[in-house]
């Protein structure tokens, strides 16, 4: 007759043994929450809205460090499709430069070698002041969104954006507005390696808005 495995010492010993083998499988298999699903339908979904808002504007300041290089400024980002506008304004030196895009074509202003002008803004940028910049991707994620490609998320305990893992970069959102429809973020944070962006969002408005706003 074959022996149960609790009988004895040696059953006792197998016995566990295989719990401590269950236990720690426990432990690291990944473990999936049921209100993740939810949230990121909840975010797909926010992210549908944003994307058909094609005019939009937002107002604040802009930190950016590559290593020991480093500079400040306010900010003015205008969007109009595919077409947009950054400009960057240094109060304490009294410098700026505006980078617009339009109909696939980009232009850099107000550098001291002149204007700087090209197919592609982001390698503008890198080429005349030597910093790289995910433009396309940045004003995805300044406005809470994934941009496109694989990302990894996690949400804060509102159910919005926490952090965005995405390009190699990680995006973090400190704080949160509620001053529209919906919220947007008013302090975000995107590092790589040793470059780092800081936006501090003053103001967002959509088209309508930033149309009452010009003087």
């Amino acid at each position: 007759m074959p022996r149960a495995i609790g009988g004895g010492r040696a059953g006792r010993s197998l016995a566990f043994a295989l719990l401590t083998v269950l236990l720690a499988a426990c432990v690291s298999a990944p473990r999936t929450r049921p209100g993740d699903a939810l949230l990121l339908a909840a975010q797909a979904q926010r992210e549908a809205i944003l994307a058909t808002q094609k005019q939009w504007q937002m107002q604040g300041r802009i930190a950016l460090a590559l290593g020991d290089d480093s500079g400040s400024g306010r900010l003015l980002w205008q969007h109009d499709g595919a077409d947009y506008s950054i400009q960057v304004s240094a109060p304490v030196s009294r410098q700026s430069w505006r980078l617009s895009a339009r109909e696939g074509w980009a232009r850099l202003e107000g550098l001291e070698d002149g204007t700087h002008e090209g197919p592609d803004a982001q390698a503008l940028l890198r080429e005349s002041l030597g910093w790289e910049v995910p433009l396309e991707a940045l004003s995805a994620w300044l406005r809470g969104m994934r941009a496109n490609g694989l990302a990894t998320m996690q949400f804060d305990d509102l159910g919005l954006p926490a952090q965005i893992e995405q390009q190699g970069w990680l995006v973090q959102f400190r704080t949160w507005s509620n001053d529209g429809p919906m919220p947007m973020p008013r302090r975000v944070f995107a590092s790589r390696g040793d470059a780092k962006v800081r936006l501090v969002i003053d103001a967002w408005r959509d088209a309508e808005q930033a149309a009452k706003a010009q003087p």
